[in-house]
C-alpha cells in the first residue's frame, strides 16, 4: 500500500454474536481490517461466511457484541440519529436486492431529492436540483425527463440499479460498501454497472468494498481481497497474491468451484 495512502475505516477486535446460551451463533469472530482512501476491496466468502453481517457492523446497520470501529482516525460514535446522519452521507451502500432498495411509496424523484437535501442542497432554486438529478441520470444512461413522476418498481432490475448508482452520485461518499450489487441482474448490465461503479471511484476518489461470493468479480475488481470463513478472515493480500497464489485451503476450493468452460466440470463437491 502506497505511503501517502491514509486509512479511512478500520475496525479492530469486530464481533457479532446473535442469539443466546447454547443456540448462540458467531457470526462474525474478532476481525481486524484497514480499509485505505480510494482502493477497491472485496470480502469473498460463501452463504454464511459473516461478510454481509460484517459489512451491516460497518455501516452502522447493527451493533457489535465486542469490538470497535474507527473512521478517519477517530471511534466512532453514532449513538444518535444525527449522528447517524451525518455519519451516512460519508458512507453508504449498494444492496443485492434492487427491488427491496426503496420505499414503493417514494417516486423517483423523491428519492433524488433527499440525496440533495442529505448533501446540503435543499434550499436550492428547483431549476439546480433538476439539474443535479439530470446530471446524475445521465451518468447512468437513465434520462431523467423520462424517470419523474414514475416509482422505482416500473423500472427493470438493471435501471433500477443504475439508478441506486445516481444516488451514490449525487451523495459523493467517501465509502460504498457493494453487496453482491450484480447477482440479481443479467450478464450485460452487470458489466455496465460495474464500469459506473470503476468510473466513479475514479471521478471523486472514493472507497469500493464488495461483498461477494464471486471470486471472479473480485480479482477483476480489487486491489486487495480479503477472504472470509466462519465469521474470520483466512487470507488477505493483493487481488494477485490472494487469487494467483493462494495459500489457505478454503481460497484453493472456493477458486475450483470456479466452473471452467474448456473443463469438464466436477460436481462432487455440490
Amino acid at each position: 500500500m502506497p505511503a501517502e495512502k491514509k486509512i479511512c475505516l478500520s475496525a479492530v477486535g469486530l464481533t457479532k454474536i446473535f442469539g443466546f446460551g447454547s443456540s448462540k451463533t458467531l457470526a462474525v469472530d474478532h476481525v481486524d481490517m484497514d480499509l485505505y482512501e480510494g482502493e477497491v476491496v472485496s470480502i469473498v466468502g460463501e452463504s454464511g461466511s459473516g461478510k454481509t453481517t460484517l459489512a451491516k457492523m460497518l455501516l452502522g446497520l447493527l451493533n457489535p457484541t465486542e469490538g470497535d470501529i474507527y473512521f478517519q482516525g477517530v471511534k466512532r460514535d453514532i449513538s444518535s440519529h444525527k449522528k447517524k446522519q451525518e455519519y451516512w452521507k460519508n458512507i453508504q451502500a449498494i444492496f443485492q436486492d434492487p427491488f427491496s432498495s426503496y420505499n414503493i411509496f417514494h417516486k423517483i424523484d423523491a428519492v433524488l431529492l433527499d440525496c440533495i437535501r442529505m448533501r446540503g442542497g435543499g434550499k436550492l432554486p428547483k431549476e439546480k436540483k433538476v439539474e443535479l438529478m439530470t446530471e446524475a441520470c445521465s451518468f447512468v444512461n437513465l434520462k431523467f425527463a423520462e424517470l419523474t413522476n414514475k416509482y422505482p418498481f416500473e423500472l427493470s432490475g438493471g435501471q433500477m440499479q443504475r439508478l441506486m448508482i445516481a444516488r451514490i452520485f449525487l451523495l459523493k461518499p467517501k465509502i460504498l460498501f457493494a453487496d453482491e450489487p450484480t447477482s440479481m441482474i443479467d450478464a450485460c448490465s452487470r458489466a455496465t454497472i460495474l464500469d459506473f461503479l470503476m468510473q466513479l471511484r475514479n471521478e471523486i476518489g472514493m472507497t469500493v468494498i464488495f461483498i461477494t461470493h464471486d471470486i471472479g468479480l473480485a480479482y477483476y475488481v480489487s486491489d486487495n481481497v480479503f477472504i472470509m470463513e466462519h465469521g474470520k478472515f483466512v487470507e488477505r493480500g493483493s487481488a494477485d497474491e490472494v487469487i494467483l497464489h493462494p495459500k489457505a485451503a478454503y481460497t484453493q476450493r472456493l477458486i475450483s468451484d470456479v466452473p471452467k468452460i474448456y473443463e469438464e466440470w466436477d460436481l462432487s463437491t455440490v
